[in-house]
């Protein structure tokens, strides 16, 4: 360490080792009132400043830290004390690789980040900035809080995708950490399915979570996740990018691989008890098998879903199974919860005529609850992410959400349809089709503002943008050998 440290240039060890004493010095002010956990902390403290030096000398390795953390920060989080506020170790993790970035800024080529992605994500960070003054008049902690994971954490984390993940290495890397994470997530919920629940897991139960997680006693599994639709809606995310790789040009054994993931997935999106999954299948695999190129394989994708929609709609085979009849019930239109949800978005239609921009950030859902009990949204379940972001920005404010969406998701076709190393096609579009079944399953759950679909939703985009440049190298690493 000593001697990386010696190797920088003067102005980068002076900012590195201020940086660390920095760290060092909050660490010991921490430990003078908190003598019960001081060793807990000098611990943490250690290993953090381990981390730094890590992180200097390899800034990329900020972001694949970041995407463990948020797959299983839900897992400290209820194994730990509740107190202990995890979500902020996302700032944590992203200013620090922003830290070393500047610091380090001579050794990236930042015409990267000029981009239609990067562009129109910080028109998204002004316009959720402007809904501060938002005439409705919501809690300015509510804001703070929402804005994290609506417009903050996009704009911070697709810059340094550009920067720091700008090879088709990095994009194997990625591939691979997140199915080895949603894989391990699968198998702790087949251990919560079976075996049974952590304590911690136990608590998040007994503290409430029974209420949604526990259904004619049967159990809603959610995993490492904040909740049973965020898991589930992530399971089926990845069985469109397992397929997808088990279907492209690679090596047998990987094809192999990713069919055996594919059957976990499958079942951890059963077990979760989410019904929105399946229409994230649904638009997800329509979206690959078009982008295949492959007539054949679009023919029988269709043919294919429509067999399974109808058994599920017009015929009670497998309702003896409760996972099955969980499922089921998601096409059924006089389901109970279906129609509350769509009472409860009259009630907002009609309260939101006149706000054409809503009622401000944090204004209805969990900070709702928590920062804005006077204001009538608070009170009203919206049960979706598309029916929040209509609720805070507004009528005008969805609208350009959701052609800023459209609009990503059809740039992302028109690049991979144009991609011409059938490799690469293959994981992007293995990408795209996950990143679009999270996009829709958004209308049914809060799934895309959450961990850790969130993250791999934006990191995905900034992947497909950056296509275009490994299409030219072909590097021949992992997934391309």
């Amino acid at each position: 360490m000593i001697r990386f440290i010696s190797s920088l240039s003067q102005t980068k060890r002076t900012l590195l080792l201020s940086l660390i004493g920095l760290v060092i010095a909050v660490g010991i002010s921490f430990l003078t009132v908190a003598s019960i956990v001081g060793p807990v902390l000098l611990v943490v403290a250690a290993f953090f400043v381990i981390y730094i030096l890590l992180l200097a000398r390899n800034p990329s390795l900020g972001l694949s830290a970041l995407i463990v953390y948020c797959f299983t920060m839900g897992l400290f989080s209820r194994e730990t004390s509740s107190a202990i506020p995890f979500g902020i170790g996302i700032e944590v993790f992203l200013l620090l690789a922003w830290i070393i970035v500047i610091i380090m800024h001579n050794e990236f080529d930042w015409k990267n980040i000029n981009n239609p992605l990067t562009k129109v994500m910080l028109v998204w960070f002004i316009i959720s900035c402007v809904e501060l003054i938002n005439p409705a008049g919501a809690s300015v902690r509510g804001w703070l809080q929402e804005v994290r994971s609506t417009a903050l954490f996009p704009i911070l984390a697709i810059p340094l995708v550009f920067l720091l993940y700008n090879s088709e290495s990095k994009l194997n890397l990625f591939i691979i950490l997140i199915i080895s994470l949603s894989f391990l997530a699968a198998l702790n919920g087949i251990k919560q399915q079976h075996i049974g629940l952590s304590p911690g897991e136990q608590r998040f139960l007994d503290e409430g979570g029974s209420i949604t997680h526990m259904l004619w006693g049967k159990l809603r599994v959610f995993s490492f996740y904040s909740d049973a639709g965020q898991f589930g809606a992530s399971q089926a995310a990845f069985i469109l990018t397992a397929v997808m790789l088990a279907l492209g040009p690679f090596k047998t054994w990987i094809r192999i691989a990713m069919l055996i993931l594919s059957v976990f997935f499958v079942y951890g999106m059963l077990i979760s008890g989410t019904r929105g999954a399946l229409f994230a299948l649904v638009v997800g695999a329509f979206i690959a098998i078009t982008l295949t190129k492959n007539i054949k394989v679009l023919a029988l994708g269709i043919v294919g879903a429509a067999m399974c929609l109808f058994v599920l709609k017009y015929t009670s085979i497998g309702s003896g199974n409760y996972a099955i009849h969980r499922m089921r019930t998601a096409l059924d239109p006089k389901e109970a919860s279906l129609n509350v949800r769509l009472q409860n978005q009259q009630i907002l239609a009609e309260y939101l005529k006149t706000r054409p921009f809503g009622g401000g950030l944090g204004v209805i859902g969990a900070w709702g609850k928590e920062y804005n009990k006077d204001k009538f949204l608070s009170t009203v379940e919206p049960d979706s992410y598309w029916v929040k972001l209509w609720a805070m920005y507004g009528i005008v404010g969805f609208t350009f959400w959701f052609c800023m969406m459209m609009y990503l998701l059809g740039k992302c076709c028109g690049i991979i349809w144009k991609i011409r190393n059938a490799k690469l096609r293959y994981k992007a579009i293995a990408l795209l089709s996950s990143t679009a079944g999270l996009f829709f399953c958004s209308y049914g759950n809060e799934v895309m503002n959450a961990m850790p679909s969130a993250i791999v939703v934006w990191i995905s985009l900034a992947f497909i943008f950056m296509c275009p440049k490994f299409d030219e190298k072909h590097e021949p690493k992992f997934l391309n050998v």
